[in-house]
């Protein structure tokens, strides 16, 4: 148990995505490919959404703004994000499984340190945004 409380563990359900294993991995782990999904990103919810190679970094109100880095890339099935600036540390898994040769199945996780009280409160709109953030990476087209 870390300072903050204990870990808690926050998954998307799997999504098909109907590209080969390899090119969804290209794309997401490479985070300068974000420019695809730039007109998705709602701007009354987001702001200053900025990236490069290896870093994202937006504004969520009320919450602030918050930076991401990648820090594992595990071609072709994962790529694992930390927060580097975010009022709660936490991490964000995305896997990529092989279907067959044309076809994926992908699963976003996020693991945060949350006590009992925070978690109480973030449970259920961080399990929504997850989802969100899965529905909308199943959602790109990986060319």
């Amino acid at each position: 148990m870390g300072l903050f409380g204990s870990e808690s563990k926050f998954e998307s359900s799997v999504k098909f995505v109907p590209y080969s294993q390899q090119a969804v991995y290209d794309n997401i782990s490479d985070l300068r490919n974000l420019e695809k999904v730039r007109d998705r990103v709602p701007e009354d919810k987001i702001s200053d959404f900025t990236f490069d190679e290896d870093t994202v970094s937006l504004n969520v109100p009320p919450v602030g703004e918050i930076k991401l880095r990648v820090v594992d890339r595990e071609e072709p099935k994962c790529v694992k994000f930390e927060a580097v600036q975010s009022p709660v540390p936490f991490n964000v898994w995305v896997q990529v499984l092989p279907v067959d040769e044309q076809n994926a199945k992908m699963k976003v996780t996020v693991g945060a340190e949350l006590n009992p009280f925070i978690k109480s409160m973030v449970e259920k709109p961080l399990q929504d945004g997850v989802e969100k953030i899965a529905d909308a990476l199943a959602q790109v087209k990986y060319v």
